[in-house]
């Protein structure tokens, strides 16, 4: 193996691991207010993440054409939800699931975990393209902590979703797996078609859209939730989602973002 391929197999382990240690905190916490709490964190951190990271970066990478699939990723998702699924990310109807030791009903189609998982992991797959292009310059040290300081609350977030949803432990951590293996599966995509794919293009886009999804899951679905499960104690909630908010904004301006290939 060369030094280049080794050095990514390293990073990408602490990624993954780094994303599994976000998704057991969720996994081993049973109080419902503790998970309520997360779900805020979680809003927090994905508008934190569309505002101060996807969109400056899909801008630079697109200019404001990129700006013109947020909305297209916003309607994609209110359409899967509300007119595909009915009911999705509401209250269950009568015959629906509880979350075990919450008292919080949940749709039992998971459409909601299924859409976070596919919007994160998209993100998460062209950071592994980014990596892929650092080690590559040899900026990958970099590049490995900007995106180990994202991906481990992405990781929480993710994982709280899905327990909300009522779902296994080793769903929830077979899940963060193999959200975590974006990152090595994004790294071998971009040596395997780096001379064939435009992947400046490619990746504003990606972001783009993935921006418009996220912004959806937090205002549509997460901070709905947290309003009517989290009453007893609404000013921790709401701490809960700025520090998710301010997390992000620091990370953004403290340690940036890793560069996708072509910038």
């Amino acid at each position: 193996m060369s030094p280049v391929l080794a050095t990514v197999a390293l990073y990408s382990l602490i990624i993954v691991l780094g994303a599994l240690a976000g998704a057991v905190v969720v996994v081993l916490n049973d109080r419902p207010t503790h998970l309520v709490r997360f779900l805020a964190f979680a809003a927090g951190v994905m508008l934190g993440a569309a505002f101060f990271h996807m969109l400056p970066e899909a801008y630079l990478g697109g200019g404001w054409w990129a700006f013109a699939l947020v909305p297209a990723g916003f309607a994609f998702l209110l359409v899967l939800e509300r007119y595909l699924v009915a009911h999705a990310g509401e209250d269950i109807s009568p015959g629906g699931d509880t979350v075990a030791g919450t008292g919080h009903e949940v749709h039992p189609g998971h459409v909601l975990g299924l859409t976070a998982f596919l919007g994160l992991s998209t993100h998460t797959l062209f950071d592994g393209i980014a990596l892929g292009s650092a080690v590559e310059e040899g900026v990958g040290g970099m590049a490995l902590l900007a995106i180990v300081a994202h991906k481990v609350p992405s990781a929480l977030s993710l994982a709280s979703i899905l327990k909300t949803e009522g779902r296994s432990k080793a769903s929830i951590l077979s899940l963060s797996t193999l959200y975590g293996m974006m990152v090595p599966a994004g790294a071998l995509l971009y040596y395997a078609f780096d001379a064939m794919l435009q992947f400046e293009s490619l990746a504003a886009k990606a972001l783009a859209f993935s921006a418009g999804t996220f912004l959806y899951i937090a205002v549509s679905d997460l901070l709905p939730h947290v309003h009517r499960h989290g009453k007893d104690q609404p000013g921790r909630n709401i701490l809960a989602l700025f520090v998710g908010l301010l997390l992000m904004f620091l990370l953004a301006r403290l340690m940036g973002h890793p560069e996708h290939p072509g910038h």
